[in-house]
């Protein structure tokens, strides 16, 4: 019986050792060679600092930034630990009021189509773009509260605009954590 189980005990000792530590070590040596920041979390840093991830989006609510799209991750939003959609469904009346209620925060000023991805969250609650529409839909407010020409903000928001993909899969998109970033930058104190 025990020359049953001795060939047994030695291919699980085998096949563990290659797909439980040898594979998932040399798949992590290469990406860390050919992709070291998309395997290391696509960090963001600033004076050193890690500020986010260009991966996960981040809640923002002063008027000088621009917000992301409403987050179902977690009671405030944006939690990586709490990822997930809101399941609930279109005729839903508690995504009724709360679609409701973010369309009478947003501002209406030559809006004639409120962006969806203003209202509604992102499957997994965590999307750090918004579209063209909804930052073009939130460039006076931030203009407003910087006390800057609304052309100087709208050119970062062009500049940090993100292109689809082969130039045609996807919608043009904008990334409100390096969006937000780049609006720091190009008003420092003094810098405006």
């Amino acid at each position: 019986m025990f020359s049953y189980i001795r060939p047994a005990v030695i291919f699980i000792a085998i096949f563990t050792l290659l797909t439980g530590i040898i594979y998932p070590l040399a798949l992590t040596g290469v990406s860390q060679l050919i992709v070291a920041s998309q395997a290391n979390g696509s960090l963001i840093r600033r004076d050193g600092h890690v500020v986010g991830s260009a991966l996960i989006g981040q809640t923002f609510t002063s008027d000088r930034y621009f917000h992301g799209r409403p987050s179902a991750a977690g009671k405030a939003g944006y939690d990586a630990m709490a990822s997930s959609g809101s399941n609930l469904g279109p005729l839903s009346k508690s995504l009724m009021e709360r679609v409701r209620a973010d369309v009478s925060t947003l501002p209406q000023a030559g809006a004639s189509v409120i962006p969806a991805d203003a209202v509604t969250t992102s499957a997994s609650g965590l999307d750090p773009d918004i579209s063209q529409a909804f930052a073009a839909l939130q460039i006076t407010r931030v203009a407003a509260a910087r006390g800057v020409p609304e052309d100087r903000v709208r050119d970062i928001v062009n500049k940090q605009t993100d292109r689809p993909s082969l130039g045609f899969a996807g919608e043009p998109r904008v990334n409100v954590l390096l969006l937000n970033l780049a609006l720091d930058e190009a008003f420092k104190a003094g810098a405006g």
